[in-house]
């Protein structure tokens, strides 16, 4: 059995790629303990209220129980998932625009210290990805989603396997939710 992840650093459009795969009509594990609000207003999509690298890290988390269903697991959790077979969605994003965002959520403006690690834990977790051989995976840039949703929704429905109803799942991407752009400096 496969388990679907979706992935990537915080902020990078995690709960965006949740919304797409299930109204792209694939089963996802989510429940409402987190609840929508102003960072997200679509929704988190996420188990536990996104605490389950607690649950992997201490080995109690039933990775079993979501057999072909999609799970949201941010990067730093990846390293935890036991050895199993996993189709994973990792989402990037400009560092920059992360850091926008999280410094809204969180309410403190974070620094060149926090880009760093945040930089950091990007590579890593890239790099735990092309390691294991127990992980396929593709890269979705957040931006490019935004850009042209039909032709990267396609892009990862061909990865899945050619599951996802693509026209559903365009309608997941709201571009007016792309609110800590990056500007183009000329």
């Amino acid at each position: 059995m496969v388990n679907y992840i979706v992935s990537g650093l915080e902020r990078s459009g995690t709960s965006m790629m949740m919304q797409i795969l299930y109204l792209g009509g694939m089963k996802v594990a989510f429940d409402t303990k987190r609840k929508p609000d102003e960072h997200n207003p679509k929704g988190y999509f996420e188990l536990e209220g996104g605490k389950i690298i607690n649950r992997l890290m201490d080995g109690s988390f039933p990775i079993e129980k979501y057999d072909d269903m999609v799970i949201k697991v941010t990067a730093y959790g990846l390293k935890f998932l036991p050895k199993g077979e996993y189709k994973v969605i990792y989402m990037l994003r400009n560092l920059d625009e992360i850091m926008a965002s999280m410094s809204k959520m969180i309410g403190e403006k974070l620094g060149e210290e926090d880009k760093r690690a945040f930089d950091k834990l990007n590579r890593y977790a890239l790099k735990l990805l092309e390691e294991r051989d127990d992980m396929d995976y593709i890269t979705v840039r957040y931006d490019k989603v935004i850009e042209n949703p039909h032709r990267e929704i396609e892009r990862v429905n061909d990865f899945l396997g050619g599951i996802l109803d693509v026209d559903s799942a365009v309608r997941a991407v709201d571009p007016s939710l792309y609110r800590n752009r990056k500007k183009e400096v000329r």
